[in-house]
């Protein structure tokens, strides 16, 4: 995939600036603040609909003003697309792909695949249980639109069974009838996603663990596994099971959103007992894995966004990661970053450096 061109009106600090790319390697250099991360979040608007960094559309309208309006043209094997995303009013959002409008923005995720490692990556270490699932469902979400449609019905079920437990409470009733109901749909549903992470996590492995293999010149092993209740009995007999816990806490403790990712140095956690350069690393290999994991799906590389490419790594390590993602295995990259001089020094004239 290669986005030639990009445009931003009123998007975050930037007012108005265009920008042609080069196929391969683009480097967005400037101090901090100068906008060179909200230009990788414009590219990852215009495949995702939605911010890498921020929680609410409204966050990233330029000062003073209502509305945001990106534009981008995207290349694929199934041809050329003009890409337009626009916030209106500070609400309303529209989706235009060749001057049509997607009128329902979740069909548009996997057309335009990205993948993006950015500093709060660490969040994926340190962070919830959120985090690691986000991770998994952002991988699968755009290899398969099946998947995100169970996802979201199933979290609409499980609102609702969590809004019925506290009606019961108030109440003091509980509708059996209801829940089975909420149980049936949520164990069909809960069943296939568990299935879609279990197979996903097995492919990840082994590309995981080569390039933390090369990203680390082999100093140290790692690995990770997934963790599920589904994995030790089907969700219709866990909610069954947990009927008067759930009764008493009045929310859903069994089910796919309980689900993590366990991540270790050796036979450690990798939480407690890893470097931040280790930690560092393990999440950007877990990204290039995602990244080649999706471009074997799509039969087509996915646009790689590298936000502060050299923080919390050391110079080998430093080295290694432009030496993987500026081989052929990987396609148009955007990396940022606040020295020339690093970025020269590495890929010479291999890249289109823009000066911010």
């Amino acid at each position: 995939m290669f986005l030639s061109k990009l445009a931003l009106l009123h998007f975050k600090n930037h007012e108005q600036r265009t920008v042609s790319f080069h196929k391969k390697i683009n480097c967005f250099i400037g101090n901090n603040g100068a906008g060179k991360t909200n230009l990788l979040d414009a590219i990852y608007y215009l495949c995702l609909t939605k911010s890498y960094f921020s929680a609410t559309d409204v966050q990233n309208i330029f000062f003073g003003k209502d509305f945001f309006r990106l534009e981008g043209n995207l290349t694929t094997p199934q041809g050329a697309f003009h890409v337009v995303y626009k916030l209106l009013g500070g609400k309303k959002k529209e989706l235009l792909v060749n001057d049509v409008s997607v009128p329902k923005l979740s069909a548009h995720i996997g057309h335009f695949p990205a993948v993006m490692i950015a500093p709060d990556d660490n969040q994926l270490v340190l962070g919830s249980s959120e985090e690691r699932r986000k991770f998994i469902d952002a991988t699968i979400s755009q290899v398969n639109i099946q998947y995100l449609e169970w996802l979201m019905a199933y979290n609409k079920y499980l609102a609702q069974r969590n809004a019925a437990l506290k009606e019961f409470a108030e109440k003091k009733r509980t509708d059996k009838v209801l829940l089975e109901s909420y149980n049936a749909q949520l164990s069909i549903l809960g069943s296939k996603i568990y299935e879609a992470r279990q197979t996903v996590i097995e492919q990840l492995q082994p590309i995981f663990n080569y390039f933390y293999s090369e990203l680390s010149l082999e100093r140290e092993k790692v690995s990770f596994g997934y963790l599920s209740q589904l994995s030790e009995k089907p969700l219709d007999i866990l909610l069954e099971e947990n009927l008067q816990k759930d009764l008493i806490l009045q929310r859903t403790e069994c089910g796919i959103h309980r689900d993590d990712l366990d991540f270790f140095i050796g036979t450690n956690k990798l939480k407690r007992f890893g470097s931040q350069g280790q930690q560092k690393s393990f999440i950007i290999s877990l990204k290039l894995a995602q990244h080649q994991f999706i471009s074997k799906a799509k039969g087509f590389h996915p646009l790689l966004l590298i936000d502060d490419i050299f923080d919390k790594l050391d110079n080998d390590r430093s080295r290694q990661l432009l030496n993987i993602v500026c081989s052929e295995n990987f396609g148009q990259v955007f990396i940022t970053d606040t020295d020339e001089q690093h970025i020269l020094s590495e890929l010479g004239n291999e890249a289109e450096i823009f000066s911010m």
